[in-house]
């Protein structure tokens, strides 16, 4: 892994210019912020984002979680403006990628937090390199057995749409752009055919799975087969919420990671 960076870490908890590093033929990008030093009793949070989209729509998020904590946000090959890959990238190759830069960042375990999408790549991760790993958060996850289809899903996208804040839509569609239908159109056969429910009940650590709790693309009943796919996961809804819940209720869903990671922290 080579990595190349576009700032020196700024001192405290002072935000951090972005650094890209490169795993093989993949460039991610790497947004750092809250203090350096990680907490023994609050581990660093990594997060990532879903399908199409960037770092953008987790701004909120990072910058709660980044009030009192290490936190990282992941912009995903291929997205976000950074170089798609010249190969087809299923999420088991982006996962172990993902965790070659979650392990060159020398954080210690970290908790793994994914939306949409990226809650497959954060549970592969998990899965391949627990080692890396204190707890998963899945947010918004997919792809919902009730509509596993590229038609269902853009249907339920497209609903999903009208319950979204302006500023969630500009965000979410201004990256789509960056995106492009071709990259969108290889990984989106990848997020349908990801059995995310057989690989959630391979960890052994502990599992939230989190949605908004209007959210059309991760159904309530979806969402509860995932908690139950393992005895370490639970199930959290934020009411109101759709499915861009961190950009809406930032503080709610910290607030959540927080309880999680806190009661995983305690000694019995």
């Amino acid at each position: 892994m080579t990595a190349t960076s576009t700032a020196t870490a700024a001192s405290g908890s002072a935000p951090r210019r972005p650094r890209r590093i490169d795993v093989e033929d993949l460039a991610f990008r790497v947004i750092s912020g809250g203090p350096e030093a990680a907490s023994a009793l609050r581990p660093p949070v990594v997060l990532v984002h879903g399908i199409g989209v960037s770092h953008r729509y987790l701004a909120r998020l990072h910058a709660t979680l980044a009030l009192d904590g290490s936190v990282h946000s992941i912009d995903m090959p291929g997205y976000a403006g950074l170089p798609k890959p010249g190969r087809d990238v299923p999420v088991e190759a982006m996962a172990h990628a993902l965790t070659a830069v979650i392990a060159g960042l020398d954080l210690g375990p970290v908790v793994l937090v994914g939306h949409s999408m990226g809650a497959q790549w954060v549970v592969e991760a998990a899965a391949q390199r627990p080692d890396l790993v204190t707890d998963v958060v899945v947010m918004g996850p997919v792809a919902d057995a009730a509509h596993r289809t590229l038609r269902a899903q853009l249907t339920a996208l497209a609903v999903d749409t009208l319950g979204e804040t302006p500023t969630v839509n500009a965000i979410v569609l201004t990256d789509y752009f960056r995106c492009g239908v071709p990259w969108y159109l290889a990984q989106v056969r990848h997020m349908l055919s990801y059995p995310i429910e057989d690989r959630v009940a391979a960890l052994d650590v502990p599992v939230m799975v989190l949605r908004g709790a209007r959210d059309p693309i991760a159904g309530r009943e979806w969402c509860r087969t995932l908690r139950d796919a393992t005895a370490t996961a639970t199930l959290v809804e934020i009411p109101r919420g759709f499915h861009v819940v961190q950009h809406t209720a930032p503080r709610a869903v910290a607030s959540a990671i927080r309880a999680l990671t806190g009661r995983s922290r305690v000694t019995p």
